[in-house]
């Protein structure tokens, strides 16, 4: 029964893709012709109606939607331009500095808005010109600004972590948000390397030598900005507050710095509110019809099926991970991050236990793949919105980018394969 449900769950979700019908709504159609092979049609329509309200019944998703939020309250309160700015003065006096510093706005922007898309947008908005002034190659600047932009997806407080711990069966979140640093920081380090060295070659500036009357200044702005990370990854750790209370506290700082900075007026809060509740209305369908999804797998024992398929090829822990990575990495190159986190976790986790590996470990191995394919054609939206940031067709910075993915790639199996480089702050911060 599970080959035959696998093949018709398969079919049915690729076609409906193919024919361009929503990725949720794909899962839950897939999942209900599934359903209904094996199932008397009332019991199937009734079960999976049961299952999409059933699936969202959770305090820790709570936290997505205020995640989201204060995202959006981030993106529209000119937070951006003032991490940039501190980020300028970090490294301004490396060659290529411009593009040094739109490495490290992205990590920065980007673990607070927790969005590959907004760091990619934000940052690169603001930098881009800059970089044209100071004569970057455009596609140089873009594949810059695109390689670090999902680096926010791995660096707390991440809404995909969160996403991970409720799909793995209650995964730490504190343990996944500390987790996130080491990996997120070698992401940075890894593109800031390319970037020096082709900045290098080329001769590129560096920026002026600020005082430090004007160094000083910057950073006593920027530091509103960077105590929201404090408050909330403090608390979670220090045992203040819960993470979905954690993302409540980051709305409640947000708002009150954006009305701070005044970048953002009172009548155009309910647009930004409408923003997130399109945003959070995705996020939650998917959550939804991937419930559906995995109640159909686990009826017919497909999570099962497909790890005895895979622990057939190779029972090697160093070979299945090999293969999981090839085979995460493809799949983030057409499917968005979170259904595929949705997806894949209830299939992938329990081949990976069965050898040992921590579950925090695999969730930032599984999310940092899935971050790659935001920034890999031929639909990853990081991607298209760096491209169109730097008005420059994909096709263009996709030679540029080569570099950058093989650096990463390389960072990426140094975290599958080095489990202190995700497991060492948990085990010391969380004992």
């Amino acid at each position: 029964m599970a080959l035959q449900a696998g093949l018709i769950l398969a079919v049915v979700f690729t076609l409906l893709l193919i024919l361009s019908v929503p990725i949720s709504f794909s899962i839950v159609i897939a999942s209900l012709v599934t359903a209904l092979f094996i199932l008397p049609p009332d019991l199937a329509v009734f079960m999976a109606s049961q299952t999409l309200v059933t699936g969202l019944d959770s305090f820790t998703l709570l936290a997505v939607p205020f995640f989201i939020l204060a995202g959006v309250l981030m993106n529209n309160g000119g937070i951006a331009e003032r991490l940039v700015n501190f980020a300028k003065v970090l490294v301004g006096r490396a060659p290529g500095a411009l593009a040094h510093t739109n490495v490290l706005g992205n990590t920065l922007f980007g673990s607070l808005s927790g969005s590959a898309v907004a760091a990619a947008a934000a940052v690169g908005g603001v930098l881009g010109p800059l970089q044209k002034k100071d004569g970057y190659d455009p596609r140089y600047s873009a594949a810059v600004n695109i390689a670090s932009a999902p680096i926010g997806l791995i660096v707390p407080p991440s809404g995909t972590l969160i996403i991970y711990s409720l799909v793995s069966g209650g995964t730490s979140v504190a343990a996944l948000f500390v987790a996130g640093y080491l990996p997120g920081l070698l992401w940075a380090i890894a593109c800031m390397v390319v970037a020096y060295t082709i900045a290098k070659r080329r001769n590129y500036p560096v920026t002026e030598r600020v005082s430090l009357k004007v160094a000083f200044k910057t950073f006593i702005e920027t530091i509103p900005s960077l105590m929201l990370i404090v408050i909330v990854i403090g608390g979670i750790l220090a045992g203040i507050f819960t993470a979905t209370e954690a993302a409540a506290v980051a709305v409640a700082y947000t708002f009150l710095l954006t009305l701070a900075y005044r970048t953002v007026k009172i009548k155009e809060f309910p647009k930004v509110l409408m923003e997130a509740v399109e945003l959070t209305s995705i996020v939650m369908m998917l959550v939804a019809a991937s419930a559906v999804m995995s109640w159909v797998m686990a009826f017919t024992g497909i999570p099962g099926a497909i790890s005895g398929f895979i622990l057939g090829i190779s029972d090697n822990p160093i070979v299945l991970l090999l293969l999981l990575n090839v085979f995460l990495l493809l799949i983030g190159t057409f499917m968005d991050i979170t259904p595929a986190v949705l997806i894949f976790t209830p299939i992938f986790l329990p081949i990976v236990t069965g050898f040992g590996m921590d579950p925090v470990h695999f969730g930032i191995m599984l999310v940092m793949n899935l971050s790659i394919g935001t920034i890999t054609p031929p639909v990853g939206n990081a991607l298209f919105v760096g491209s169109s940031v730097a008005r420059l067709n994909m096709e263009e910075v996709t030679k540029p980018l080569l570099p950058f993915y093989a650096v990463i790639i390389l960072v990426l199996m140094l975290v599958t394969y080095i489990p202190a480089i995700s497991l060492m702050l948990p085990n010391l911060l969380l004992e």
